[in-house]
């Protein structure tokens, strides 16, 4: 028996189960299971109406929707007028950084000392606030962009390019590293997914390149490139690939000075600066160096670009990146075929992302991944797909209780301090202390609104909402994805609280 399933066995019994509920008559022409499957695998949940529009389009042509997605697909206007409302969501990092450091130097320079911790205090404060409100963004686009297969990307690429939002400013940029850096390149080609991620001071200033500088080299962000953004451990490459990797990126750092760095006049064409982001030639080493068994002149920043055209060539790369994808999207672990052909179109198209996952989409093993039910949904699939499936279109209006329950379950947005990313494979996930604290929280989500439509304002007042589970998606076609034990369970609820409760702890939500 799947643990899983033992622990829903146990909730069951704790529930107090005795009244059914009459089941409305299902309609013709429903989805199937495999449908549903197909859903929650490549989207953050069924809901009714996407459940509606799948049936009305067909799965080819709802596939080819999600695997390309217009360019900027239309979120509801409760969703924009959120998201418009934030502080600097339109500005740009080189901007927010900039008036941050000087409130940083602001508060700093005051005499008093109650005075200046309270502005310190202030300071904290006010990036503790970005770092939420790039959380929301982020969550909102999840619940409610009709490209969802993007979404899900979105998540999977940051987890993959992770940065911590606590350390140094990030706070105050993440929310633009992944708007900018992430979300545009998510269903594009990898190789410019890994140069927008190189050059956001997000990524630089987390793994330390901008404190990389000839004869001063920080092997930090080379190793991390190498280890795990493109080849992965025991690929071929070594520590002294690593060494000349770094001296490659050596001067690529963040500038957040107005005025130019002075140079030397015959370096002063090498400069280059985009935003916060600076190619210093004073700082960069222009050796020759040799790379992965290929000759780079030293020459400056076009150096960059060389060893990163190299780095997406690699089969090892194609490999990896195939691995991880298939291990996200169809099994803990996946099969060898079918990564080998993910890798292959890899290397057939350039690294084309949206090619990749079709192939992986129109495998047979992918189909049998989706009946066999075994890809069991991390902490933030399990929390949105829970929200989606408890208030569909419905948006809600304080996404705290979100960020609050994927703090508790050990996944919250932007909170992995190490450079690896959230585990992809379920035993993370799984445990039986998760298991208890997952059950608790869809009590939260099936008996109420759980302050998800009270506003981040003061003063606000909750809005009257309720989760609407049982409705002619999961009695018309819904119940049929369900064992007979927990329809069993489910008909014995005592309440309908009781009974979003249970829908939301069966196992068969937790796949």
């Amino acid at each position: 028996m799947r643990r899983a399933e033992r622990s829903f066995r146990i909730a069951v019994c704790g529930c107090g189960v005795a009244l059914a509920l009459s089941a409305a008559s299902a309609a013709a022409g429903e989805l199937k299971p495999v449908d549903f499957a197909l859903m929650d695998r490549l989207t953050w949940g069924v809901t009714p109406s996407a459940a509606e529009h799948l049936k009305a389009v067909g799965t080819d042509r709802w596939l080819d929707e999600q695997l390309h997605p217009k360019e900027q697909p239309a979120l509801p206007a409760s969703v924009r007028s959120q998201i418009e409302a934030m502080p600097d969501v339109h500005r740009l990092p080189f901007d927010v950084a900039n008036a941050f450091d000087q409130q940083s130097r602001a508060a700093n320079q005051l005499p008093d000392p109650e005075q200046k911790k309270a502005a310190q205090q202030a300071f904290q404060q006010a990036m503790n606030d970005r770092g939420r409100q790039a959380a929301a963004r982020s969550i909102l686009r999840a619940l409610y962009a009709p490209d969802q297969l993007r979404e899900r990307m979105v998540w999977f690429w940051f987890n993959h390019f992770n940065v911590h939002l606590y350390k140094a400013n990030i706070r105050v940029m993440i929310g633009d590293y992944e708007d900018r850096a992430i979300r545009p390149f998510a269903m594009g080609r990898f190789r410019d997914l890994l140069s927008a991620t190189l050059r956001h001071p997000a990524m630089l200033r987390y793994l330390d390149n901008a404190d990389n500088a000839a004869g001063h080299l920080n092997e930090n962000y080379a190793r991390e490139i190498m280890e795990l953004h493109t080849m992965g451990v025991g690929s071929g490459y070594t520590q002294a690939d690593v060494e000349e990797l770094a001296r490659i990126l050596t001067g690529v750092g963040i500038d957040l000075k107005n005025e130019d760095p002075k140079l030397k006049p015959e370096l002063q064409p090498q400069l280059f600066r985009e935003g916060a982001f600076e190619f210093n030639p004073a700082r960069h080493d222009y050796g020759d160096k040799m790379f992965l068994g290929h000759p780079i002149k030293g020459r400056g920043l076009a150096e960059v670009d060389e060893a990163l055209d190299i780095l997406c060539r690699q089969p090892a790369t194609a490999t990896r990146i195939a691995q991880k994808l298939a291990t996200y999207f169809v099994s803990d672990t996946p099969p060898a075929a079918l990564v080998q052909r993910m890798a292959q179109t890899f290397q057939q198209t350039d690294g084309d992302i949206a090619a990749v996952l079709a192939t992986m989409v129109h495998a047979p093993e992918f189909t049998a991944s989706l009946k066999s039910g075994t890809k069991f949904k991390d902490s933030v699939q399990y929390v949105l797909s829970a929200v989606r499936m408890a208030y569909d279109d419905k948006v809600i209006l304080n996404t705290n209780p979100i960020q609050n329950w994927l703090n508790r379950l050990a996944e919250g947005l932007f909170n992995r301090p190490t450079p690896d990313g959230y585990p992809l494979t379920s035993a993370t996930w799984n445990g039986p202390g998760q298991m208890m604290v997952r059950f608790e929280i869809a009590r939260q989500i099936g008996s109420g609104s759980s302050g998800l439509f009270k506003p981040d304002v003061p003063n606000a007042t909750d809005q009257p909402a309720f989760p609407l589970i049982q409705n002619a998606l999961f009695f018309g076609s819904l119940r049929q994805t369900l064992s007979a034990t927990t329809q069993a369970a489910l008909d014995q609820a005592v309440s309908p609280q009781d009974w979003n409760t249970l829908f939301l702890s069966s196992p068969e939500f937790m796949d």
